[in-house]
């Protein structure tokens, strides 16, 4: 990286969402993100910033999202976005998302590169993967 090239500072994925309440509870309540920064406009307006941890990009070709979707669900399901949350206990927090309304894709499953995996349909239309790493 050359000294004049930009630099991140930070990511962050915006998400709309027609039940705002419902996917602020999941999110902060159940999954424990903490809440950074909340708005309320006075036109009915919301946003609020969740910490999340460390943010990476993770830039794949479909032929990497198929042999993940193969290993992690036995078949094709990723949309075109998918959100990944590293957890300290897949099976715990996978049952406890789905005890709070999220829609089970795939129980955790072991990978070959060492890591406890879930997929889970979410409150804002987000399909998400908890991995715990293993190794």
């Amino acid at each position: 990286m050359t000294e004049s090239a930009p630099r991140v500072l930070q990511m962050r994925l915006v998400v709309e969402t027609d039940d705002y309440d419902e996917a602020l509870r999941f999110y902060r309540d159940v999954l424990g993100a903490e809440q950074e920064l909340q708005i309320h406009g006075d036109d009915g307006e919301k946003v609020t910033i969740l910490q999340v941890g460390r943010a990476t990009l993770e830039l794949s070709n479909p032929a990497q999202v198929d042999m993940i979707d193969r290993v992690e669900v036995g078949r094709r399901v990723s949309p075109k976005l998918r959100v990944a949350f590293e957890v300290a206990d897949a099976d715990g927090t996978t049952q406890q998302l789905v005890e709070a309304g999220a829609e089970l894709v795939a129980a955790p499953t072991r990978t070959p590169w060492d890591s406890l995996n879930s997929r889970l349909e979410a409150p804002a239309g987000l399909q998400l993967t908890l991995f715990e790493e293993l190794g």
